[in-house]
């Protein structure tokens, strides 16, 4: 009897997860090593930050995997090609996870530059030199998978979010275009995208509205980091093969009603 769960293997390969010492990020990094792939652990760089990533190296580790820290700010100019660069002399990248991005709660009439200029470079910029050092390569080799990791915010803002909200709709577009392009080349380019995720980002946002928003979730519940882990293996392994330029929600059914 053939093994159903071969094409979710990922014996061989090596996959960089940026903002992956925690939550979401941290959640889908173990799925990969326990698929048996290679971990690239981004994070920025902080006294705490660097903790938190070691530890996720030490639980990949413990579990008979291989990981690496790779520390990055990526409000800096060419984060991205910097941190493209160190993880490749590390291993050749075959599986690209941009879950890293900042959201800056505020009113629409008092986003500053500053803010809006934060928001682009981790959101957007360092993601697109990511992908331009990091998707030919795929391509040359005749095997890649991407998956940005989006939000519902995509086409339900928050107006508090106007920023962020943008920034994660201009990424959905870009993991349409690059679809078409590589797609042919035996990379996949995906978009998977978070429902209400119950994270130490947004606790104090759930604390005043998560009652309100689990009203509208027919699942009844917000998510964890946890429950985007089956789609994320999916949409990076061989299972995901024919899948390609798609936004799948995570989200309980919110998107569905």
């Amino acid at each position: 009897m053939s093994d159903p769960f071969a094409a979710f293997r990922l014996a061989g390969r090596t996959a960089l997860v940026t903002g992956a010492r925690r939550e979401i990020g941290r959640a889908i990094a173990l799925g990969l090593a326990g698929a048996g792939a290679r971990l690239a652990i981004h994070h920025v760089g902080t006294p705490e930050e660097t903790e938190d990533a070691a530890h996720v190296v030490r639980e990949i580790e413990a579990q008979g995997g291989i990981a690496a820290a790779f520390a990055q700010d990526f409000v800096l100019d060419d984060a991205g090609h910097a941190l493209a660069a160190a993880v490749t002399a590390w291993a050749p990248v075959d599986i690209l996870v941009l879950n890293a991005s900042i959201e800056l709660p505020e009113d629409f009439a008092t986003i500053t530059r500053e803010r809006f200029d934060r928001q682009i470079a981790v959101n957007l910029r360092t993601t697109m030199e990511l992908l331009q050092d990091l998707v030919p390569l795929m391509a040359q080799r005749g095997w890649g998978r991407v998956v940005t990791i989006g939000s519902v915010q995509q086409e339900r803002p928050h107006p508090a979010m106007l920023v962020y909200a943008g920034s994660k709709a201009a990424q959905l577009n870009w993991s349409r275009s690059l679809a078409r392009q590589y797609g042919g080349s035996g990379v996949t380019v995906n978009n998977l995208a978070p429902g209400a995720i119950l994270t130490a980002r947004n606790k104090v946002q759930m604390q005043t509205e998560a009652e309100g928003l689990i009203q509208r979730i027919p699942a009844g519940r917000l998510g964890t980091p946890d429950d985007l882990v089956g789609a994320a293996m999916l949409l990076c392994s061989d299972a995901g093969r024919y899948i390609n330029g798609v936004n799948l929600y995570v989200d309980g059914g919110r998107t569905a009603v």
